[in-house]
C-alpha cells in the first residue's frame, strides 16, 4: 500500500473522534454555526498534513500509531481530566474490569498531563508509605512489567492499572514537592476498607466533629444516624470535616447537603446536550437546618465533597475553612468506535448553587488557612527511594485548620 495511501487512512480514522467531539463539545461546533464547522474541519486537514510531515520528514521512521493515539488521547484530555481515549486494546482491558479488586488506597486525577494523588486513605499502603496530596505519579507499572509514564495513559487506564490481586507489587515513580528526583516506590495492593465515619466531641460536648473517608450511601448514613442522634439531645454545634474527601457518589453528596439546607439550591447539572438539571433542597429530608456548622476543606476535597462544601457556603448557612479544593465534578457517558476503541466523554458538569463549576473554579473557603503539611515543608530523610516504602511517618504538626474551626464554632451559641 502507497505510504500516502496509509496516511489518509490513518487520518480518516481520526476523523471517526473528532466527529464525535464536534457533537459534544460545548465549546466546539453548533449545528448552527457554519463557520465554526468549516474551521473545525480545515484544522482536520491540517492533522493531515501534520502526520504527512512526520512520516515523511521525522529524524527516524515513527510508529504512526503511537503517533495517532497521542494526538487522540491529547484530544480528549485537552478538555478536561476525565475525558479519555482508549485504544482498543485499553477499552477491551476497561470493559473487562468488574471492580473489587485490592488497591493500595489513591484517589487519582490528572493534572499538568500528570496522574497526581488527590487524597490518600487513612492506613492504606500509600499512606504508610508517606504518599500525599499533590505529589505526581509520574510512572506506574506492575511487578516485573516496565514502567509507563502516566502522560501516556488515560485516567482510565490509571486507575485501573492501581487495581490489582490482594498481595500483588505496584510500581511507582512519585515526584514529591521540592524534590528533583522522582522517588522509586513499590507497594502491594490490599483490600481497602475505608474506616467509618470519625466522630468526636469537643468544648465540654458542644460541638460534634465528624469525618467521613468517602461520600458513599454508608458513610452518609452513619452521619444521618448521628445528626438524628444529635436532635434528640437538643441540638449542637457541628463540625463537618471534608478534607480529602475525593471518593464518593454525587446523589449522596446530594443527600448530605439537604441534612444542613431546609431551602436553596443545592447544585446544578448541565450539558451542551444534557438538559439543566437543578437539585433543590427537600425540606421533608432536613435535620439540622440552623444549628452553627462549619466544614473543613483543602485541595484534596474533591467531587461529591465540593458539592456539599459549595452547598454549604452559597446558601449561607455555615463557614467553609481550610484552603481552595481540588476542583473535580463531571459526568461521564463512552462512545465506542468502529474500530474497538472508545471515547469517555464530559457530557455535562456540577456547578455550585451561583453558578461556579467545580470542573473549573473549585471550591475557595471564607477562612483560608494552610495545611499542616505546607508548614512543615520538606523532608527528604523520610523519603521512600529504593524497593520498599518507609513507614516512618513525619511528626504531627498543629492542626491550625482544625483549631480555626473550633475556634470560630466556640464564639458561636447554639
Amino acid at each position: 500500500m502507497p505510504k500516502s495511501l496509509k496516511i489518509s487512512l490513518l487520518a480518516v480514522s481520526v476523523v471517526a473522534v473528532l466527529c464525535v467531539f464536534l457533537g459534544v463539545n460545548a465549546y466546539g461546533v453548533r449545528a448552527a454555526s457554519d463557520d465554526g464547522q468549516e474551521g473545525a474541519y480545515r484544522q482536520i486537514n491540517v492533522y493531515g498534513e501534520v502526520l504527512q510531515h512526520i512520516q515523511s520528514d521525522y529524524v527516524e521512521v515513527p510508529s504512526i500509531a503511537d503517533v495517532t493515539n497521542g494526538a487522540l488521547r491529547g484530544l480528549l484530555e485537552s478538555l478536561d481530566a476525565d475525558s479519555s481515549y482508549l485504544t482498543p486494546a485499553d477499552y477491551k482491558a476497561y470493559k473487562a474490569d468488574k471492580g473489587g479488586k485490592a488497591q493500595v488506597g489513591l484517589n487519582v486525577s490528572k493534572r499538568f498531563g500528570y496522574a497526581t494523588i488527590v487524597s490518600v486513605v487513612p492506613g492504606s499502603p500509600a499512606d504508610k508509605a508517606n504518599l500525599s496530596d499533590g505529589d505526581i505519579l509520574e510512572a506506574i507499572g506492575t511487578q516485573g512489567g516496565t514502567l509507563r509514564d502516566t502522560r501516556d495513559l488515560s485516567l482510565a487506564m490509571i486507575q485501573l492499572m492501581l487495581e490489582g490481586a490482594p498481595g500483588s507489587e505496584l510500581q511507582l515513580a512519585v515526584i514529591r514537592p521540592r524534590k528533583a528526583d522522582p522517588d522509586k516506590i513499590t507497594l502491594n495492593r490490599v483490600v481497602v476498607n475505608e474506616p467509618p465515619v470519625a466522630e468526636t466531641m469537643y468544648e465540654n460536648a458542644s460541638i460534634l466533629y465528624l469525618k467521613p473517608m468517602a461520600l458513599d450511601h454508608e458513610h452518609v448514613q452513619q452521619m444521618e444516624a448521628r445528626l438524628k442522634g444529635l436532635n434528640k439531645q437538643g441540638g449542637k454545634k457541628v463540625l463537618l470535616d471534608l478534607r480529602d474527601v475525593a471518593g464518593g457518589e454525587m446523589p449522596e453528596a446530594v443527600r448530605l447537603a439537604n441534612f444542613f439546607l431546609k431551602t436553596g439550591t443545592i447544585a446544578t447539572l448541565e450539558g451542551q446536550k444534557y438538559p439543566k438539571q437543578t437539585f433543590p433542597a427537600d425540606p421533608t429530608k432536613t435535620l439540622d437546618a440552623e444549628g452553627p456548622l462549619v466544614v473543613l476543606v483543602n485541595r484534596g476535597t474533591s467531587g461529591p465533597a465540593e458539592l456539599v462544601a459549595a452547598a454549604i457556603l452559597d446558601n449561607k448557612r455555615g463557614e467553609l475553612v481550610g484552603e481552595k479544593t481540588f476542583g473535580e465534578g463531571s459526568l461521564q457517558k463512552t462512545f465506542e468506535l468502529p474500530d474497538g476503541s472508545a471515547v469517555i466523554l464530559s457530557i455535562a458538569k456540577y456547578a455550585s448553587p451561583s453558578g461556579k463549576q467545580f470542573e473549573d473554579d473549585a471550591v475557595t473557603p471564607g477562612t483560608l488557612v494552610a495545611s499542616a503539611a505546607d508548614d512543615q515543608g520538606g523532608d527528604d530523610d523520610n523519603s521512600t527511594t529504593g524497593t520498599k516504602p518507609t513507614t516512618t511517618k513525619k511528626p504531627s504538626a498543629p492542626d491550625d485548620q482544625l483549631n480555626k474551626a473550633l475556634e470560630m464554632l466556640k464564639a458561636k451559641t447554639a
